[in-house]
């Protein structure tokens, strides 16, 4: 079993999860959930982001699977820090054409 990532202000994070309704990946921001990772809540304090992940997890009729995973800042908001992240803010692939989709349009859930 891998430790869970604990944010710091040298190595903040953002909580994700995946969408029930539609499948996609989300990020938790102020509001809700977004599908825009650059509107995430970048967090850098431990016990704020456990508290979020509290609420992530009391929201089971809206999303599976949230988790908190390092994030970098960026000059347009949270940027993925490992290839893992990178990839899934690309959206679910299109595995009938082997191609996987660009989501370039931000909306809320």
């Amino acid at each position: 079993m891998s430790k869970a990532f604990i944010p710091t202000p040298a190595k903040p994070g953002v909580i994700t999860a995946n969408d029930l309704r539609e499948g996609h990946n989300v990020w938790m921001c102020d509001d809700g959930w977004t599908v825009d990772p650059a509107q995430a809540t970048l967090f850098e304090d431990e016990a704020i982001a456990e508290l979020a992940m509290l609420k992530a997890i009391g929201q089971s009729d809206r999303v599976v699977g949230p988790y908190i995973v390092e994030a970098r800042r960026g000059p347009n908001g949270p940027e993925p820090a490992h290839f893992r992240e990178a990839f899934r803010q690309k959206g679910p692939s299109n595995y009938f054409h082997g191609i996987q989709s660009d989501k370039t349009q931000a909306a809320n859930v």
